[in-house]
């Protein structure tokens, strides 16, 4: 089973990157995007209902922001649109397709870098959060939350990491909630349950040289029901091409994926 997340930071601007024509050589059987950044009336285009997937989209009531997808290649058994909390559904950043017993979710965490106020909303998303993410260990289903959670774990998962301390994305705060989650022992990182390396950054600020320079954050996951810990074949950050300023996560899984 082939998984890939990636944040398209406008899934309009990906396209014209090449993104679809990159993905249509990749073998996924799930494919979880973040930041679609368009209503339905604007991805009409068939290059956004991509041959041999079923595609569903869950759009931001405001336009241009936020916004996820999922694109499968079997069809799921169920679709959940949002997380039944009106404020973070009205932003469009989760959706969940059920395959049998295996959940694949879609994930776009806020991000608290834009004012106080925003990080206020991020931290009312996490403490409502976790107690989800308890049930659903808790349910005897197999989940893989793919997307941007907006925070860097440890300081291997971004560049600068002294000088972030202070920063939304690697508060103090956030970064132990992250250590609570996999602390539970319910929850893995897949990415690191194979590579331990440091510089593997999947998103990159748009400000000086940070792409050429690789000053980078790792805030792009995939986190998965601890039963599959040793199903995690393969990992990958494609960095070939840029399609957004976040670059796509793969991940290989022993696991069989419904025909």
């Amino acid at each position: 089973m082939r998984i890939i997340t990636l944040n398209v930071n406008g899934i309009r601007a990906a396209a014209r990157k090449g993104f679809f024509d990159w993905l249509a050589l990749q073998n996924a059987d799930v494919v979880c995007l973040q930041e679609t950044k368009a209503q339905a009336g604007q991805i009409e285009d068939p290059v956004f209902r991509p041959e041999g997937f079923q595609c569903h989209y869950l759009d931001a009531e405001k336009k241009g922001y936020s916004g996820v997808a999922l694109y499968s290649k079997a069809g799921p058994d169920e679709v959940i649109h949002g997380l039944g909390w009106p404020d973070m559904d009205a932003e469009g950043r989760y959706l969940e397709a059920r395959f049998g017993n295996l959940s694949v979710v879609t994930l776009y965490l806020p991000s608290g870098s834009s004012s106080e106020g925003r990080q206020t909303v991020k931290f009312s998303f996490l403490d409502r959060f976790m107690p989800f993410l308890d049930e659903c260990a808790q349910s005897g289903r197999v989940y893989v939350f793919c997307g941007d959670w907006n925070i860097a774990h440890r300081n291997i998962d971004l560049k600068n990491w002294r000088s972030n301390q202070k920063n939304s994305g690697f508060l103090p705060e956030e970064r132990a909630w992250m250590d609570g989650l996999f602390g539970t022992g319910s929850w893995v990182d897949a990415f690191r349950m194979v590579c331990q390396e440091a510089g593997q950054y999947t998103w990159w600020s748009n400000r000086g040289q940070a792409w050429a320079k690789n000053v980078g954050w790792r805030i792009d996951y995939q986190i998965v029901s601890a039963s599959l810990h040793d199903k995690i074949r393969a990992v990958s950050i494609y960095k070939d091409e840029r399609f957004s300023d976040h670059a796509p996560l793969t991940v290989d899984y022993d696991y069989p994926f419904p025909a």
